[in-house]
């Protein structure tokens, strides 16, 4: 009479006798000691670690088209608002573990769309940069105000002006502690500067 074993388990219907060869060929796959399949898992999870951060600079308009699910999409928008280090490493750890759920095709979906979003001229990737660091400086300092207008005198000063004083506004928290969150006013100054610099001519 063959030996039973007494104590196992199932997989997918299958009954796993503990201490058979099965057993011990379930428990080498789950602990992975195959040491190249082990750097190949790792070699992925970083790389989807790093498209999710990539997903962090994803346009707007461009995400919504993305078939992501709203956890994922909602989590993007949450990391671009957290400022505090250890806040912004969790919640791109959860982005993480997010990214790693999407099938194949929809990791595709998500490399073209950054390919495109990022494959544009040099003059326009100047113009992205440029528009940032001049809304930071005008959110800043009072002085780059002045500047702005002398570098673009067809700006409405008093649109601008307004949108500052908003924007510094919705920049304090409103407890002790919590992270900052930009409104509308301070994307509103991103877009003026954006398009007052796109209608420069480039430098030769």
């Amino acid at each position: 009479m063959s030996r039973k074993f007494k104590k196992g388990y199932f997989v997918r219907g299958e009954f796993v006798a503990e201490g058979s060869e099965r057993d011990l060929e379930l428990k080498r796959e789950l602990k992975g000691t195959d040491d190249q399949s082990r750097t190949d898992l790792k070699r992925e999870s970083l790389e989807l670690q790093k498209l999710g951060e990539d997903l962090l600079t994803l346009r707007a308009s461009w995400m919504q088209r993305l078939p992501l699910t709203e956890k994922l999409k909602d989590a993007v928008v949450e990391a671009n608002r957290i400022t505090n280090f250890e806040g912004k490493r969790r919640q791109m750890q959860f982005i993480g573990k997010q990214m790693r759920l999407l099938d194949p095709e929809t990791l595709e979906i998500v490399r073209a769309a950054l390919t495109d979003q990022f494959s544009g001229s040099a003059h326009d990737n100047l113009v992205l940069h440029l528009a940032e660091t001049w809304r930071d400086r005008l959110l800043a300092n009072d002085d780059a105000f002045g500047e702005w207008i002398l570098k673009c005198p067809d700006t409405d000063s008093q649109q601008l002006r307004a949108l500052i004083r908003q924007a510094r506004k919705d920049a304090v928290p409103e407890k002790p502690g919590e992270a900052v969150r930009h409104g509308r006013a301070y994307r509103d100054i991103f877009q003026i500067t954006r398009e007052h610099l796109a209608n420069e001519k480039p430098a030769e």
